[in-house]
């Protein structure tokens, strides 16, 4: 019985390695969000609004590999980086008080899937999604009016204003989601294809710290003079605004110290379109992929 199955598992062996076939590919596209999250408001003088969207918008590349075991299933691992689109933050347009604050993701990620062949042109993937790297990058821009109090403390007249601009880089936590896609491969010839896909990411990040990477506010005149240039810098903070924060899950009613804040997850599900190409190396068998 044992001689058997150590035969039948040869057998399987030596037939999937000789079929197996590996292949390359390389893919770019555009994610729109998904299931989008509030990720800010813009106010007016008449109202306010919630902002939704999903920082996984955006344009993206991948470059993935693919081990076929036979002519239906495959396994493949993929990389590839996200460069996301501006969501809003803040958008503040109130007398005295304007700002503009935006967030966008700049992320690596890696994909690991079983691939699965409905004939020779329709594949299905289904796997799990973790991201290896990177930030979401806020940058933010505000103009504060003085009154008139304050003005003259600089010795400025009536319409001066302050005006801040910075950059903040917000890391996450490990996460793990999931990827599922569909697509359509047509052959160029025996070894290249062409393929396009819909693909959706499923996957939110808990936010672990952030760290302020440029910060800068001028005192700026009426007349649009700069009177006082880098009043404030990342060396000089003002009272209240720390270099780094970290989140964490509690925070004591009688805690007074004001660079730990209370985490958030941030989404970055999304649906996208990819395009791309493949090369595939011939395996040891005659058999057509």
């Amino acid at each position: 019985m044992m001689k058997q199955l150590i035969l039948l598992c040869a057998a399987l062996l030596i037939g999937s390695v000789s079929y197996a076939q590996f292949q390359i590919s390389a893919s770019g596209g555009y994610a729109i969000g998904s299931a989008g999250m509030k990720t800010g408001e813009t106010i007016s003088t008449t109202q306010t609004e919630n902002a939704y969207g999903s920082y996984g918008e955006g344009f993206n590349g991948q470059i993935r590999g693919t081990y076929f075991f036979n002519d239906t299933f495959g396994a493949d691992v993929s990389v590839g980086y996200l460069h996301g689109s501006d969501q809003t933050i803040s958008e503040v347009n109130l007398p005295g008080t304007e700002v503009d604050a935006v967030a966008r993701a700049r992320a690596f990620g890696a994909t690991l899937s079983l691939v699965y062949k409905f004939n020779n042109n329709i594949y299905g993937r289904l796997g799990a999604l973790v991201k290896l790297g990177g930030k979401t990058e806020a940058v933010v821009s505000q103009k504060q009016t003085f009154s008139d109090a304050e003005a003259a403390a600089f010795g400025l007249d009536s319409g001066a204003y302050s005006e801040t601009n910075y950059v903040e880089d917000f890391h996450g936590q490990f996460p793990l989601g999931f990827v599922a896609a569909i697509g359509y491969e047509y052959p160029i010839n025996d070894n290249f294809s062409i393929f396009a896909e819909a693909e959706y990411y499923g996957i939110s990040l808990k936010r672990k710290d952030s760290e302020l990477q440029e910060f800068n506010t001028n005192i700026v005149a009426a007349d649009g003079t700069v009177a006082f240039e880098g009043f404030y810098s990342l060396d000089n903070l003002p009272e209240g605004r720390n270099k780094k924060t970290t989140y964490v899950d509690e925070l004591s009613h009688t805690n007074t110290d004001d660079s730990k804040e209370l985490a958030v997850k941030v989404p970055y599900s999304s649906f996208g379109i990819n395009f791309g190409i493949t090369y595939k190396f011939k395996g040891s068998s005659s058999k057509d992929m």
